[in-house]
């Protein structure tokens, strides 16, 4: 053990002490922020505390639902985790859960896109698992193109690290093509996911990827989810969804539950637990699918091989069926069988305001969290979902983690609630007065609150057959759920599982 690695554990864990027991706040962060200053070198220190490997999960939308996920499906295979759960996804929050960790089997870790390049190159992961690219934070993060690019470079540094990526996304698949041309990286690996089934979803005014990357052409579509993810291809140069390796149908979407199957190499077995086994469902999926197949009219009858495994799960929304998939898959590499899997989702309770059940004063509430227009638009597909009367509250801020301009809430499709009935909505947070300004273009009339209190108060006369929604931002979240659980503690109100 080098001095540094020895000094940088006695800091952090003398920091971790300190704001566990003095300042009574959690140590997700600065230990290994403070740790990182000492030894810069530190994540690539520990992680050989990871007997198996790491997998990083990346993307605008989904990463700490599906990062707890995964943990929880190998944690419920037998096998040991260190994961960085409340979503703390600097590279201070790797480092910070490595140093907090026992010696373990995996590593699954959450990464910012932008701070991948701080992490991934320390950790050579075995899997990066990259889930979307939506429009996000434009003053912090910029363009979606840089983002890209850098995730690109950053897999060239890691040269064995298989990308296993959404390929219904086409920002995802142009990652995938240019990181499969980087020198050191011919021979690695790369895993696509997605769905071959349309399910037939109203598309919403705004997509974040409507051009080709590879020659400025309109994209041409067989069907679409959502944004920009679907069954897409360039009529001028030839660019398109790639065969799957893993392909789901067979989905069904309720109001409070889903289900698919998915079908793939292995999925029915131990996952890909060697390099032989690896080696061999690739060959066999480049002898059944070729190269590339036509993406507007891929059949789940050509995916790589028979194998199957059906997901279900007491939750909503279509981006889900997208973060069980890349769950599955992930979780199946890494050696997770299919009972392990179905019984971590079975009980997933994620208390961090994704997709979370509550009930206060009697009223049942969906919290959940949205901070881009994909995020958003979503969330009202959920509500929209629900045929019977709802009260609603958004909260928007507008704080260094969520980005300061907030004019991407005119790229919100409100108006798919206009003509609701029995629709009450608020507006709240920082930002509450330019969200009432853009509702009201909307054509929703709508009250300012001053927080979930408010609202409850505010809907008294309501009768019980309200259901309750409440969506908030990055940084308004915590905010909204600490007032919702001090009111459940007050009142004698339950906390339920998640939708």
């Amino acid at each position: 053990m080098g001095l540094q690695l020895t000094v940088a554990r006695g800091i952090s864990a003398l920091s971790t002490w300190g704001l566990k027991n003095v300042f009574r706040r959690p140590a997700a962060n600065f230990p290994g922020k403070i740790a990182l200053y000492v030894d810069p070198h530190l994540i690539a220190d520990l992680s050989g505390k990871l007997g198996e490997g790491s997998i990083v999960v990346v993307g605008t939308n989904g990463k700490t639902t599906v990062t707890n996920l995964i943990a929880d499906a190998l944690e419920a295979a037998g096998m040991s985790v260190i994961c960085n759960r409340t979503g703390a996804n600097l590279d201070s929050g790797v480092a910070t859960a490595l140093l907090h960790g026992k010696r373990s089997d995996w590593g699954v870790f959450e990464s910012d896109e932008l701070w991948l390049a701080k992490v991934l190159p320390q950790l050579q992961a075995n899997y990066l698992v990259l889930l979307n690219l939506f429009r996000d934070q434009l003053d912090r993060v910029g363009e979606i193109d840089r983002i890209q690019d850098s995730i690109v470079q950053t897999l060239g540094k890691s040269p064995n690290t298989v990308l296993v990526y959404n390929a219904d996304d086409p920002l995802c698949e142009a990652i995938a093509l240019q990181a499969a041309a980087l020198p050191g990286r011919e021979a690695t690996e790369q895993i696509s996911f997605g769905l071959v089934e349309d399910m037939g979803l109203p598309q919403n005014t705004v997509a974040d990827a409507q051009m080709c990357q590879q020659c400025s052409s309109m994209l041409e579509y067989g069907y679409r989810q959502y944004g920009q993810l679907g069954a897409y291809r360039c009529p001028v140069c030839g660019f398109e969804r790639p065969a799957l390796d893993y392909a789901a149908d067979d989905i069904e979407l309720d109001a409070d539950r889903l289900s698919f199957r998915l079908r793939g190499p292995l999925l029915s077995g131990p996952g890909f637990a060697s390099e032989s086994a690896r080696a061999s469902a690739s060959r066999q999926s480049e002898s059944a699918l070729g190269a590339r197949s036509d993406s507007s009219s891929q059949q789940p009858s050509e995916v790589a091989c028979a194998r199957e495994r059906i997901v279900h799960a007491p939750l909503s929304g279509a981006y889900m069926v997208y973060n069980l998939a890349a769950v599955a898959v992930a979780a199946g590499l890494a050696g997770c069988s299919d009972e392990a899997l179905q019984r971590a989702i079975d009980a997933f309770d994620p208390q961090n305001g994704r997709l979370e059940r509550l009930e206060a004063g009697g009223r049942p509430i969906l919290l959940n969290l949205a901070k881009n227009p994909t995020g958003f638009n979503q969330n009202l597909r959920i509500i929209a979902q629900d045929e019977g009367p709802r009260a609603v509250a958004f909260f928007v801020n507008d704080k260094e983690g969520d980005g300061r301009d907030v004019s991407w809430i005119w790229d919100i499709d409100f108006e798919e609630l206009a003509d609701a009935d029995d629709l009450v909505v608020f507006a709240g947070g920082i930002r509450k007065n330019d969200l009432q300004v853009r509702l009201k273009y909307a054509g929703i009339e709508s009250e300012l609150i001053d927080g979930p209190a408010d609202m409850l108060d505010r809907t008294k006369g309501l009768s019980r057959e309200y259901s309750y929604y409440l969506i908030a931002n990055y940084t308004a979240l915590p905010v909204v759920r600490g007032e919702l659980m001090r009111m459940i503690e007050q009142d004698g109100g339950t906390e339920e599982r998640k939708a």
